[in-house]
């Protein structure tokens, strides 16, 4: 297709067959991305003649899929628009009317055999070691379709084609991979192959992004373009998602998670799009960290690439926590805040620039409540023996302990102002001491946990009184084991 002065239009067409495949959004992601930066049109279409398959709210499922990652569609489901609608199973009758123009052709005839007598042409053809055509078994003459039987397309030509992908370059294909496939089920549901090519030309798509195991069929939908004299879309080909030990394409089995379960896990969606963008594209720099708007000015479909693209979850993370650095301070605020309700908010906004050093994903702040951050709201239980700094005596530890009480009573405010704050007060006493033998005991004092944040961030966020109450238990627990 020529596209110069038309204006690029690209669509997301899935299944609604429950699960949305990182695959299924990369292509997804592409599309709008390619129609984006060409102030194109994007259009989000539901293929659902399969019935089989269908899965009961896959829709919605789409739906919340593509909305949680922002990736807003200019025409489709939900949205409506002046090619509708946009669910195939609605659009019956735009596939009767090509069908009957094809019929009309002599390019179109009912398919006389019953499945058992398919099945026993195939049969015969293997025992033969013959590959198996329908084309071979076309009847001699063609009764009338009355919809009852399904409606298969007649090869026009047997010839070789050779076509362009944006990805792949010049390709071709023999004779031997045209054959009179099924165009409309005897259900009255037409296949993905006649239907796709029917929606796109209705809705004027220019560029059709798709995945790899679409190029062995292209050579019929060639000849199905040709015989409705149609020219065909622009194909761009995108590279496979391979597991992270490259060894197959990720499937279900390997680990494939449901991008919803990113989103329950507390990835952001523009990591996700930076993430996915990476999986299959070059942009041609070192820079790895896009905004959204950054990656649709660079984004351009001549550096896909075409082999396969590793999804490694360890460079997710990474990317995920850059992400988050990128985020105002009330973002990340109410993020925290969405995981950990029970905290009271001055409590995360002192622990807030912690918690962010410590986490890649907003889904491991439970994990860091049920460790790191549960003697913020709960006092630690101590074990005596802890208490103590390496080779040093429980006398040691007692003396050094009170000193730093000490130095806190003298204190005049309940909260320290920072971090900082708390360092000119206790680390005097650390220096004089020994660091391992004042701070050891004073943050265990303070955690209960052989490893936790260090003791000034734990006293920047408690208050005095709190304190002063810790180190008196473990004085107190100290003197215990002393006597």
């Amino acid at each position: 297709m020529n596209t110069e002065n038309k204006k690029i239009v690209t669509r997301f067409a899935p299944s609604p067959t429950g699960f949305m495949h990182v695959g299924g959004v990369r292509t997804a992601l592409y599309a709008w991305l390619f129609a984006k930066s060409n102030n194109g049109k994007f259009i989000l279409r539901i293929e659902d003649t399969d019935k089989e398959r269908e899965v009961e709210g896959s829709i919605e499922h789409i739906v919340e899929s593509l909305k949680w990652l922002n990736l807003n569609w200019d025409e489709g489901v939900e949205v409506g628009g002046e090619n509708g609608p946009y669910i195939q199973s609605q659009r019956l009758s735009s596939y009767i009317k090509y069908a009957k123009i094809l019929l009309e052709k002599g390019l179109a005839y009912p398919d006389p055999y019953t499945e058992d007598e398919i099945n026993e042409l195939r049969k015969k053809s293997e025992e033969n070691k013959e590959l198996f055509l329908f084309r071979n078994h076309r009847p001699e003459k063609f009764l009338e379709w009355d919809g009852t039987k399904p409606l298969r397309f007649k090869v026009p030509e047997l010839k070789s084609y050779k076509w362009k992908d944006v990805v792949r370059g010049d390709l071709s294909a023999g004779e031997e991979a045209l054959d009179d496939f099924i165009l409309i089920k005897s259900d009255g549901y037409p296949t993905y192959n006649f239907a796709h090519i029917i929606d796109d030309l209705e809705m004027g798509v220019t560029h059709i992004m798709r995945s790899d195991e679409f190029i062995a069929s292209t050579p019929k939908f060639l000849s199905l373009y040709e015989a409705l004299d149609i020219v065909p879309p622009v194909f761009v080909t995108l590279p496979p998602i391979m597991r992270d030990d490259g060894t197959k394409k990720l499937g279900k089995r390997d680990g494939a998670k449901d991008i919803l379960e990113y989103k329950k896990e507390g990835y952001l969606p523009s990591s996700m799009i930076n993430f996915l963008a990476l999986l299959g594209w070059n942009p041609k720099t070192e820079k790895e960290i896009f905004t959204v708007e950054e990656l649709i000015h660079s984004f351009k479909i001549e550096n896909i690439h075409s082999s396969g693209a590793k999804l490694n979850e360890e460079k997710l993370n990474w990317i995920n926590k850059e992400h988050i650095k990128l985020q105002s301070k009330e973002e990340q605020f109410l993020a925290i805040k969405n995981e950990i309700p029970d905290f009271d908010d001055e409590l995360i906004k002192k622990l807030q620039d912690t918690i962010i050093e410590r986490i890649s994903v907003y889904g491991e702040i439970k994990n860091l409540k049920n460790s790191e951050l549960t003697f913020f709201i709960k006092k630690p239980e101590i074990i005596g023996d802890k208490l103590v700094w390496k080779n040093a005596d429980v006398s040691n530890a007692i003396l050094n302990l009170d000193e730093v009480k000490g130095a806190l009573i003298n204190y005049n405010k309940e909260y320290f102002n920072d971090i900082e704050e708390v360092k000119t007060i206790i680390m005097p006493i650390a220096d004089k001491n020994g660091k391992g033998n004042t701070l050891w005991p004073l943050r265990y004092s303070l955690s209960g946990l052989d490893k936790s944040m260090d003791p000034f961030t734990i006293c920047f966020v408690l208050n005095k009184k709190e304190i002063i109450e810790r180190i008196d238990n473990a004085i107190e627990i100290l003197n215990k084991i002393k006597s």
